[in-house]
């Protein structure tokens, strides 16, 4: 005896909080937007019963399209981060830059480079040397997150 079934409301509701949950375990952040689009299938199909499962199914295919597309475009670049820690220090030593505001006394100073530098074009700096605005210095190393510097 062969049973029909219809695909209900609750069953992608269900279906995309298991996706969302099952997420937990994985971590890549991307099976989340087929959950999160099953939600959104239910949702309209709480809204228009009589919708047939493949237009379900197309609904959610195109949602989940959708919502992956716009994460990958839009929502993840916004999450990079932007912590200076771990930087490769070979692609900052040697360049040259102009001192936009002077190191003075415990406090750094600020650089900028006219193209930038792994992702930023203003820096923190230490310097030994006597240092004013428009002064061009040349990188020698880093110490943490700062730039050390010699005037050029």
């Amino acid at each position: 005896m062969i049973m029909d079934f219809e695909l209900l409301y609750w069953h992608w509701i269900v279906a995309g909080i298991a996706l969302m949950l099952a997420e937990i375990f994985i971590g890549s952040f991307f099976i989340f937007w087929f959950g999160s689009a099953a939600v959104v299938t239910g949702l309209i199909v709480a809204l228009i019963p009589s919708l047939s499962a493949v237009l379900q199914v197309i609904a959610w295919g195109v949602l989940s399209i959708g919502l992956a597309v716009a994460w990958f475009k839009y929502l993840k670049p916004l999450s990079n981060d932007r912590t200076k820690a771990g930087l490769s220090k070979e692609a900052l030593v040697g360049e040259i830059g102009q001192i936009i505001n002077a190191p003075n006394g415990d406090s750094k100073g600020l650089i900028r480079f006219p193209a930038p530098l792994l992702g930023n074009d203003e820096w923190l700096i230490i310097s030994e040397d006597s240092l004013v605005i428009g002064d061009r210095v040349s990188v020698i190393d880093l110490s943490g997150n700062a730039l050390i510097v010699k005037k050029t």
